[in-house]
């Protein structure tokens, strides 16, 4: 994957933002809205969510649908500064047996927006990449994560388009360290230069994470072989699921290997 220099909000030269590759994010959220959409539509909206503790189906269609609705506006509004207020004018329905239609219509609310406004549009975003590209990238990793939760909810085995997976785990790296705001835990992920890889099984991307004293990031100025203090290895899929706290460290499908303390740390704190 290419990488391109990226300063950060402090004024550090950070951690290589890599490139997004092929994956055609605006493309594969409507997709990926489309499915969950079929995996809701007629089931017990009342299951329970055992990937996001307390929430039930009705939940999760009720955040997700609103989080594509909120990032629209701020895709319309090109917003360049944090926005005071998440208030939006969300439709929901009045009954639960419309809210997979209600979700259909987030995902084409959110395809208006996309056509309206230019993917490398400078703009805030909480994340490492100032454009609005970055919205629909983590648009379409909020509802893949959350179309996957909806069929582990159901019985079902979720499945990942491999390049989707791939990008998911670079998505997730690269924006973890912005996360403060929102999950302070993360700011305990520090250290003098203390190193995690996290390889793909399946293939041979990987990602290696380093801890400084002032933070951490994904470091990309050391080769695949580079050594690590610890490793995760499983296939891009597992390797998603793993990130999101959807699968422990300790699963069978990874292998590990090196400091499983600092694993232990990096788990405890990479959430949000």
């Amino acid at each position: 994957m290419k990488t391109t220099d990226q300063t950060d909000r402090t004024g550090h030269v950070s951690d290589h933002v890599r490139d997004h590759g092929p994956v055609d994010h605006r493309a594969a959220l409507a997709r990926e809205t489309a499915r969950l959409v079929e995996v809701v539509r007629g089931a017990d909206l009342d299951t329970a969510v055992p990937g996001c503790p307390g929430w039930t189906l009705a939940d999760l269609v009720r955040h997700t649908g609103s989080v594509q609705r909120w990032f629209s506006v701020l895709l319309r509004a090109r917003v360049q500064e944090p926005p005071g207020s998440r208030d939006v004018d969300l439709r929901l329905p009045d009954r639960q047996d419309g809210y997979a239609d209600w979700l259909a219509e987030s995902a084409a609310v959110a395809a208006d927006a996309f056509a309206a406004t230019a993917p490398d549009l400078p703009m805030w975003a909480w994340g490492a990449d100032q454009h609005a590209r970055f919205w629909a990238r983590r648009m379409l990793f909020e509802t893949l994560l959350h179309r996957s939760d909806a069929e582990r909810a159901l019985g079902l085995r979720p499945a990942f388009d491999r390049p989707l997976a791939v990008d998911g785990v670079d998505e997730f790296l690269v924006n973890l360290p912005f996360a403060t705001p929102f999950a302070p835990h993360v700011s305990e992920l520090r250290g003098p230069g203390r190193t995690i890889r996290f390889a793909a099984a399946d293939g041979d991307e990987s990602w290696l994470v380093r801890l400084r004293p002032d933070g951490f990031g994904v470091d990309t100025a050391h080769p695949a072989d580079a050594p690590a203090d610890a490793t995760v290895r499983g296939t891009a899929a597992d390797l998603l699921l793993l990130v999101y706290g959807r699968l422990p460290h300790t699963a069978a499908p990874f292998g590990r290997e090196g400091d499983e303390r600092l694993l232990d740390h990096w788990f405890a704190h990479s959430s949000f």
